[in-house]
């Protein structure tokens, strides 16, 4: 074990990428600026060519500076160098973040490509109904059929009231027989007291419910073994399709369960993550960044027009900006967008 001073060992910490002989490195550049090369291997026991290639690391993560002077470099300060790293990380998190939520949505483009060509033979698993009566009683079937648990994507925002009181007499008769009902709405729904409502009965009688900020389509899974999409995502009164293949139910089934494990129990508390944000507005930046309008992002977020502008105004006061251009620079540069889940 390398050493900084007497018999006191560093602690294995790797803030940000940095492993723990580099961090020695960097803190004795920090608190020695005197020594070059030589003497940095010296006061920390350990051979001059693995501070060099520490000090390769840390030019790399822009914390070091060469002086000009041989074998001497300078360590970066730390509020400056360090931040900088930060926000290059919460760049590729956000990226690795549109990248999940591309492969969400391309997940549901196939399914519903899928189940169109397949549509007119009615066959290997896939049944397209086209009428919306017809819709709605296979639903009723599927739940009064359903043995074990009923997995359910509701996006849209807030539930129309005739809807939910039409399926009441539905999930409570499936909840009373024993099957396990999990249901995520868009976070969009907390702020409708008719839908926390009926949430909240819902978790009364035994079911599940939590809400995210986006959902790529709606769905209905069934005993992981039959499952309802809309045949068009993007506009349901086309009519749905029913799938029993068991490649198609398998990759559906893992699209729930990690919209699940991303989302929050609705009796929760909204929380936000250190910048401040919720789950929802940092959803909202993320959209508008890709170049969704304020009309289309609303769609994704189930949440009015006027919504949209109101969060938007209320973003652009927290970060001091006067347009929204400003406020998309002032967003970047605070690291608004990185990838940072609440707990």
């Amino acid at each position: 074990m390398f050493r900084t001073s007497g018999d006191e060992q560093l602690t294995e910490y790797r803030p940000m990428g940095l492993d723990p002989f580099g961090e020695a490195v960097y803190r004795t550049m920090l608190l020695h600026p005197e020594l070059d090369t030589q003497g940095i291997a010296g006061r920390l026991e350990v051979p001059e060519a693995e501070v060099r290639a520490a000090l390769d690391q840390l030019a790399d993560l822009a914390l070091t500076r060469p002086t000009g002077a041989e074998d001497r470099w300078r360590a970066v300060n730390p509020e400056l160098g360090l931040a900088t790293l930060l926000a290059r990380q919460e760049a590729e998190a956000a990226r690795r973040q549109q990248e999940i939520e591309r492969s969400r949505a391309a997940m549901a483009g196939l399914i519903a490509e899928y189940a169109s060509v397949r549509a007119p033979a009615n066959q290997s698993g896939v049944e397209v109904i086209a009428d919306l009566s017809e819709v709605r009683d296979r639903l009723v079937q599927l739940a009064s059929d359903a043995a074990v648990e009923v997995l359910a994507l509701a996006p849209g925002g807030p539930q129309p009231p005739q809807v939910m009181e039409a399926s009441r007499a539905l999930d409570q008769e499936t909840l009373e027989r024993g099957v396990r009902m999990r249901t995520v709405y868009q976070d969009s729904v907390r702020n409708d007291p008719a839908t926390v409502q009926y949430a909240r009965w819902l978790h009364g009688l035994g079911g599940a419910v939590r809400t995210t900020p986006t959902l790529p389509l709606r769905m209905i899974l069934v005993d992981n073994a039959t499952a309802i999409v809309p045949i068009d995502p993007e506009d349901p009164r086309k009519g749905a399709v029913l799938l029993h293949s068991p490649g198609v139910i398998a990759a559906l089934r893992a699209l729930f369960e990690q919209l699940w494990d991303q989302a929050r129990p609705l009796g929760e508390t909204v929380q936000r993550d250190p910048r401040g944000l919720t789950a929802q507005e940092r959803e909202l930046l993320r959209l508008l960044a890709e170049g969704l309008t304020d009309e289309r992002a609303g769609q994704r977020l189930g949440v009015s027009l006027r919504t949209v502008r109101r969060m938007m105004a209320d973003l652009m006061i927290r970060v001091d900006a006067r347009s929204r251009f400003q406020a998309g620079i002032q967003v970047a540069a605070l690291g608004w967008l990185g990838e940072t889940t609440p707990h």
